[in-house]
């Protein structure tokens, strides 16, 4: 773990209030009072890294299964470090199958971000695989951490799913949707520059509808600019940044201003 001594005192700052437990409870709490959450998403492996994620303060983090660099085995620890620190360990599922979205759910995460899912029957089936029975079939087994009642997010990155949004927003059990536009923009052929207003359309759309049902929205960003514009929206799921792009933006930044100042190159 990450010393306290190597981290900004400024970032160890209490999220919760007094006698307020870290949990999936809060954030459900806030969502339903149509407060935001601010999180931030992880590509890169280890427990020190979701320690120093959840120490900026965010709400959440979360571990990317599905396109992230993190094997299976390392979540116990990569979640028990993100609690330990102050937030909320969540994951993104390798699939939407019922053991992809199960197995997290064993492992240490209190909730599950499930990627290309394709309508509101399929929603149903992943939030029967984030219940015990009577309510639903998880399978009893849980290892390490975890939560009896998950966070279960779906993800809008398909055209079925956004036909069929509005049985998806109704689905009983469901805590939030999630958009993927890159995904979503493959799916509905909007990946050229000339449809980016058009994309932004749909994105804008997607938020209206859920804020409209009284759903916890939020869309994948990649800066703190473009999630306030998503929460400006209504956005209360907001995913600020990832780890992997900011590490080399904020790298590459820094290069560029230590050699602009160390004058003309001898050679």
């Amino acid at each position: 773990m990450v010393s306290d001594l190597a981290v900004p005192v400024g970032s160890r700052r209490q999220k919760w209030g007094p006698g307020m437990s870290v949990s999936e409870v809060v954030l459900r709490r806030r969502w339903s009072a149509g407060q935001p959450c601010h999180g931030v998403w992880s590509l890169l492996p280890g427990a020190v890294t979701g320690e120093v994620l959840a120490r900026t303060g965010a709400d959440y983090v979360v571990v990317d299964l599905q396109h992230g660099a993190m094997a299976e085995a390392e979540l116990p620890g990569v979640a028990a470090a993100i609690t330990a620190a102050g937030a909320i360990p969540l994951v993104r599922t390798r699939s939407a199958a019922f053991a992809d979205v199960g197995r997290p759910l064993d492992l240490g995460a209190r909730g599950v971000i499930v990627p290309n899912v394709r309508d509101a029957d399929h929603a149903q089936e992943v939030v029967a695989a984030c219940r015990y029975a009577p309510a639903g079939r998880r399978s009893i087994g849980r290892l390490s951490g975890g939560a009896d009642q998950p966070l279960v997010i779906v993800m809008v990155e398909t055209a079925t799913a956004l036909d069929d949004l509005d049985a998806v927003l109704a689905v009983e059990g469901l805590d939030g949707v999630y958009v993927g536009p890159g995904d979503l923009s493959l799916s509905l052929e909007l990946t050229r520059d000339a449809h980016r207003e058009e994309l932004r359309g749909v994105l804008s759309s997607i938020i209206a509808r859920s804020t409209a049902a009284g759903v916890p929205v939020g869309v994948h960003a990649y800066s703190g600019e473009e999630a306030a514009g998503y929460a400006a929206e209504g956005a209360t799921m907001i995913t600020v940044a990832v780890d992997a792009a900011s590490l080399g933006e904020v790298m590459t930044r820094h290069l560029g201003v230590a050699r602009a100042r160390r004058g003309p190159d001898p050679r």
